[in-house]
């Protein structure tokens, strides 16, 4: 019978302050005006708000889709692992996941997620529904689960790459290209 996997947080990273206030909802800021508020908020919380924006847009640029990407692969492995980005609707972002982590300055999480893919076992990585049938297979099979499982640990423990720190300095570096 498979082992469960584990589901540890990870979104506060040890670089980040923790005692500036978490900003609790996206309230119609510019991406200047987001961006502004990098000393009165905690990043986390404004990697957020900028998600929250973008998933109200229709239609994104390149710099919005990795935004999307890298926070849909923290918001599904923190809460079930690297298989539920497979099988929840983030799997959109399957093709992107590797360069979008590359793209921020985060090698070892693009490393995980290439392994995670690898390991899926998907040839193409456009076809949605050939992704999410092989997610639901692992659990049937006891060694790809807990090779999934040291996945999992391991980008649990990655706390040597602040992903929502470097997340925010790609969208700084992008901010023209980042429209809410």
């Amino acid at each position: 019978m498979p082992r469960l996997r584990s589901r540890r947080r990870r979104r506060c990273n040890r670089d980040m302050s923790t005692d500036q206030p978490f900003l609790d909802t996206y309230g119609g800021q510019s991406t200047d005006e987001l961006i502004a508020m990098e000393s009165e908020y905690r990043i986390d919380s404004l990697v957020l708000a900028f998600e929250s924006a973008l998933d109200a847009k229709v239609g994104h640029s390149r710099p919005e889709r990795v935004v999307l990407a890298v926070e849909a692969l923290e918001r599904e492995v923190n809460n079930g692992g690297f298989t539920q980005f497979f099988v929840n609707s983030s799997l959109e972002y399957t093709k992107d996941i590797v360069e979008a982590f590359q793209l921020i300055g985060c090698p070892l999480t693009a490393e995980l997620c290439r392994k995670a893919i690898e390991l899926l076992g998907v040839e193409d990585l456009t076809d949605l529904d050939a992704i999410e049938q092989a997610s639901y297979e692992v659990d049937d099979d006891e060694v790809r689960t807990e090779q999934f499982n040291a996945l999992d640990s391991e980008y649990y423990e990655g706390a040597e790459e602040p992903i929502a720190v470097k997340l925010f300095e790609y969208i700084k570096q992008n901010r023209h290209d980042i429209k809410l």
